[in-house]
């Protein structure tokens, strides 16, 4: 079994995969100071829960955006599993297709995973957008290359700052406005429709302006926690895939074997 881990801003995500099919899921808080042993304690526990070994586990991959997580996330897998882990985006396990930007290196793990899995899966000229703690948006060409892409805060991020930098609003839930008006007649409302809305126009725009300079039908792929909940207010989306990031793991340790 492969074991793949994805480390984010905001949360470890760990998958269990027989093949590329997904066994059991979990996540955690991202919190660079965890040790190995720290996730050892959590994870094995996991692991036994599903009636899984350690020593069922034969490969492992992770890929990281925080890189101070990294030497504890390897000692994890050196001194519980006896595995030394695959490194996304590095060795043998490169990203293989083209990245045809300005600063090659600067593409984030969890970036190249959502091209690499994108491409795979849907195929043809793609928009990716991922709904993280940043909102970010991939235009990939019909061969699987990336041709750039655009970082925008995410909404949660937005909302923490509307609240952080004021008085008197309060702290409210992100979720689907209940209706399709954008006149708030109270002050959450308001604020709901403030980042909500404003987010989905954006998203919005920003889609209609790249498939406009892409020249070419563009299909796009949704992923990240909130992907479903903009699906609800938006027609735009051709595939909502949430497991895109960690399946490009599966993808990519894939190649790495090659």
């Amino acid at each position: 079994m492969l074991l793949a881990a994805d480390v984010g801003n905001t949360n470890v995500v760990f998958a269990l995969f027989e093949g590329r099919k997904i066994r059991a899921r979990w996540r955690i808080a991202t919190d660079p100071r965890r040790t190995g042993d720290e996730y050892a304690v959590w994870l094995l526990q996991l692991l036994q829960i599903e009636g899984i070994a350690r020593e069922d586990i034969s490969q492992i991959i992770f890929a990281s955006v925080v890189p101070r997580a990294n030497h504890n996330l390897t000692v994890l897998c050196e001194k519980y599993f006896d595995i030394t882990p695959i490194i996304a985006g590095q060795d043998k396990a490169a990203w293989p297709f083209q990245i045809d930007v300005e600063q090659p290196s600067s593409l984030g793990a969890d970036r190249a995973l959502n091209i690499l899995a994108a491409h795979e899966k849907y195929g043809g000229d793609l928009i990716v957008v991922d709904f993280g703690t940043a909102t970010k948006f991939e235009a990939i060409d019909f061969n699987g290359t990336y041709k750039g892409g655009i970082i925008a805060p995410g909404i949660s991020l937005s909302l923490d700052a509307l609240v952080g930098k004021t008085a008197k609003l309060p702290r409210i839930a992100i979720r689907a406005p209940e209706t399709t008006s954008v006149i708030g007649r109270n002050t959450e409302d308001q604020m709901l429709i403030g980042v909500f809305w404003a987010h989905v126009a954006m998203m919005e725009g920003l889609i209609e302006r790249m498939r406009a300079e892409i020249g070419r039908p563009a299909k796009v792929v949704a992923t990240g926690g909130l992907a479903i909940l903009f699906d609800q207010r938006t027609d735009i989306f051709d595939h909502v895939d949430a497991d895109l990031t960690i399946e490009g793991l599966a993808i990519l340790a894939e190649h790495a074997l090659k």
